[in-house]
C-alpha cells in the first residue's frame, strides 16, 4: 500500500512564515505568563502509563463524562488517528464530508480503510445533511467522519441533526468520529460533545485550536468504556505515552479553563464580526457566516480558482490565507481569525488592494 498524503498538511508544515498570517486557524498563541503558575509545575517525569491521571481527571471532568471515557492522545491529529486504529480493519469503508480537513481523508487509508463521500452543500450553508449521508452509506461503512463546526466552514451542526447522524450509524453497526477541536471556539454557551449523546459517538479534540496551546499537543478522546480501551490499547502500538512535561502544563490549563476561554473569546468575537463585515463589502465574494470555530471559507465570485489571490498576497503583500483546493474546493479560500488585531488588519487591508486590482482573476 502506497502512503497516503495530506497536502494540506505539506503545505502549510512548509509554505514561509508572511508578516500577516491569516492562515492560521488557531487562537493566537498563548504565552507561559497568559497560563499561571506553569513555571512551578514543570517536570520531566512520573507515571502516565495510560495518560496523567491528573489530566484524565480534568478532561472528564470538563466535558463532564466519567473517567473510563477519556484516552489522551498527542493533539487530535493523534486522538483521529488512535480512533481510527482502534476502529478499522483492512478493507473497511469510512465515510467523510466534503470538503474535508485532509488529515481525515489520510487517516483511514492509513489504517487500510476505502473512503466514501457525502457532501456539504453551499446552498445550505454547508450544514450536515443526515439524508447526504444515508444515501452514502454502504453494507461496508464501519466510521463516519465529521468536524463540528465543519473545518473549513465553521458550520455548526445541532444536536438533533447529529443525533439523527447516530441512529443511521447505529442500524449500520458503524460508529460516528467527531472532530470537535474547534467546539469551545464557538459562541455562547460551551456546547457539550456529542460522545454524551451516546455510545455510537466518539469525540475528539485538543487544547490547540481554542485556547491557543498548540505546543503542549494535549488531545483526547471521549467515547465509551468499551471503545476507550481499545484506542489505549492503540497507543501502546502508536506512541505508547504522551510527554509528562506537556501533561503536568495541560494539567493546569485545564485548572484555568475559563480564564484561557476568555481569554479567547475576547480575541475572536470581534475578529469574527470585522471579518464578515469585510468580505460582505466585497462584491467579488460569497461568505456564509460561521457557527463557530476560528476560521471562515469565502468564495470567489468568476474565478477559477483562488490560487492566484493567494499567490499575489505572499509575494507582494506578505500575508497568507488558505488556497481551497486543499479543502477540495478551488473557488474558496480560507481564512483564521484568531489572529492578533494588527495582524487581522494587515492582512484585511491586503486582501481588499488585491481584490481592488483583480488579482483574484490573475490579472497582470
Amino acid at each position: 500500500m502506497s502512503l497516503p498524503r495530506a497536502p494540506y498538511m505539506e503545505w502549510a508544515k512548509s509554505r514561509p512564515t508572511p508578516r500577516f498570517d491569516l492562515a492560521i486557524s488557531a487562537v493566537s498563541a498563548c504565552t507561559i505568563e497568559e497560563l499561571p503558575g506553569a513555571r512551578g509545575v514543570l517536570e520531566l517525569t512520573g507515571r502516565n502509563e495510560n495518560g496523567y491521571p491528573p489530566l484524565i481527571e480534568a478532561i472528564a471532568r470538563a466535558h463532564d463524562v466519567p473517567v473510563e471515557c477519556v484516552a489522551t492522545a498527542h493533539g487530535a491529529s493523534g486522538a483521529n488517528l488512535l480512533a481510527c486504529a482502534a476502529l478499522l480493519s483492512q478493507g473497511d469503508e469510512v465515510l467523510v464530508e466534503r470538503p474535508a480537513y485532509d488529515p481525515l481523508l489520510a487517516t483511514p487509508q492509513l489504517v487500510g480503510a476505502r473512503l466514501v463521500r457525502f457532501d456539504r452543500r453551499v446552498e445550505d450553508g454547508f450544514a450536515l445533511d443526515p439524508s447526504a449521508v444515508a444515501a452514502a452509506m454502504t453494507p461496508h461503512t464501519r466510521l463516519i467522519i465529521i468536524t463540528n463546526p465543519h473545518n473549513p466552514t465553521g458550520a455548526l451542526d445541532q444536536e438533533e441533526v447529529l443525533r439523527e447522524v447516530g441512529r443511521i450509524a447505529t442500524r449500520a453497526g458503524a460508529t460516528v468520529l467527531i472532530d470537535e477541536v474547534y467546539l469551545d471556539a464557538s459562541p455562547g454557551r460551551r456546547p457539550a460533545p456529542a460522545a454524551r449523546l451516546g455510545p455510537e459517538f466518539v469525540s475528539t479534540s485538543s487544547l490547540t485550536k481554542s485556547y491557543g496551546l498548540a505546543g503542549l499537543r494535549c488531545g483526547w478522546t471521549l467515547a465509551s468504556p468499551d471503545i476507550t480501551e481499545l484506542i489505549r490499547r492503540a497507543r501502546d502500538i502508536v506512541d505508547a505515552v504522551g510527554a509528562f512535561p506537556a501533561e503536568r502544563l495541560a494539567t493546569l490549563a485545564f485548572a484555568h479553563l475559563d480564564q484561557l476561554l476568555a481569554r479567547a473569546r475576547r480575541i475572536l468575537e470581534p475578529n469574527r464580526r470585522r471579518v464578515l463585515e469585510f468580505l460582505r463589502t466585497r462584491p467579488e465574494i460569497d461568505v456564509v457566516e460561521p457557527g463557530g470555530g476560528t476560521v471562515m471559507f469565502p468564495r470567489l465570485r468568476g474565478a477559477a480558482s483562488s490560487d492566484a489571490l493567494v499567490k499575489w498576497l505572499l509575494e507582494k503583500e506578505e500575508t497568507m490565507i488558505v488556497p481551497g483546493r486543499f479543502f477540495e474546493a478551488p473557488t474558496h479560500f480560507r481564512i483564521g481569525f484568531g489572529a492578533s488585531d494588527a495582524a487581522l488588519a494587515g492582512g484585511l487591508a491586503a486582501i481588499g488592494r488585491a481584490l481592488d486590482q483583480g488579482r483574484q482573476r490573475g490579472e497582470a
